[in-house]
């Protein structure tokens, strides 16, 4: 069966370079492209709200320009469009339950002026069981040279995520940097004053080594993927100062049997909200 990769249009900045993204992506992985424009009230930016009898010429308009975009730049590319009535969130959702990957822009038309990310891409983030990938209108994550960074939590590292990762990497021919933050044990703190320079290279050393055992497995899959192994204090700040440049930064989220509260870890909020790359969330159990 053909893979599928699902972008979601909205005739936004970010939402066409979440096309243009996919469009490479779906090129890679010799995919076909389904672009998905979900609305309850497919508007065309106009009037505030869209009769029956406009939603398909509203939702087409939006749909048409961007495929027609992608096109022109992949003119190989196997491009299909669909209108999904039903909520932004709910809709992409679904479209993304039958893809192996879902791309979205960060902020959608009604995004407000400085904010990286909108409600809908998070949303959508914390709720899809397909990986998710979140593109900004800056540019970013074009060229073959750059990284694919991978946040790995070495004392529990889930492979659902580090396989994303490195098959990306492969599909790049880039390298994965796998970047694992860790911090200090609590009792440092209770003992007040400076932590002497010996305990933390000590530390460091054994969090080193648990992650080059985190990563044995997938190194074995994928000799030909260099690798390197990025071992710092800080977990979210650690991938986020490490994606400058860098081609997709990949990070976990756990699925959950009951949907509530939040969705997001810690490292995985981080890095949609600051990272200067394209961020893919692949949920894991």
């Amino acid at each position: 069966m053909t893979s599928t990769v699902v972008a979601g249009i909205d005739g936004s900045p970010a939402s066409t370079a979440a096309a243009q993204w996919a469009a490479e992506e779906a090129r890679r992985r010799g995919a076909t492209l389904r672009l998905v424009h979900a609305w309850p009230w497919l508007t065309d930016g106009v009037s505030s709200y869209a009769g029956p009898d406009d939603l398909p010429a509203a939702a087409q308009r939006i749909l048409t320009e961007a495929a027609d975009t992608v096109r022109e730049a992949h003119p190989e590319l196997t491009v299909r469009t669909d209108a999904v009535l039903d909520a932004p969130v709910d809709g992409l959702v679904a479209a993304g339950a039958e893809a192996d990957l879902l791309v979205l822009g960060s902020r959608g038309r009604g995004g407000f002026t400085g904010l990286l990310l909108g409600s809908v891409s998070m949303a959508v983030a914390g709720r899809s069981g397909t990986p998710v990938v979140v593109v900004r209108d800056t540019g970013q994550g074009h060229g073959p040279s750059g990284e694919v960074v991978v946040g790995v939590d070495a004392h529990a590292p889930e492979e659902e995520v580090l396989a994303f990762a490195f098959r990306e990497a492969a599909l790049r021919g880039a390298r994965v940097r796998a970047v694992h933050g860790w911090d200090l044990p609590p009792l440092f703190g209770y003992a007040g004053g400076a932590v002497p320079a010996t305990a933390v290279e000590q530390l460091e050393a054994l969090e080193a080594k648990l992650l080059t055992l985190a990563l044995a497995g997938q190194r074995e899959q994928h000799p030909a993927v260099e690798v390197v192994e990025d071992v710092r204090l800080g977990a979210a700040r650690g991938v986020v100062e490490t994606s400058a440049g860098a081609a997709l930064v990949v990070v976990g989220r756990r699925r959950r049997s009951i949907e509530l509260g939040p969705r997001l870890g810690r490292v995985a909020h981080a890095a949609l909200h600051h990272a200067e790359a394209p961020v893919a969330v692949v949920p894991h159990d």
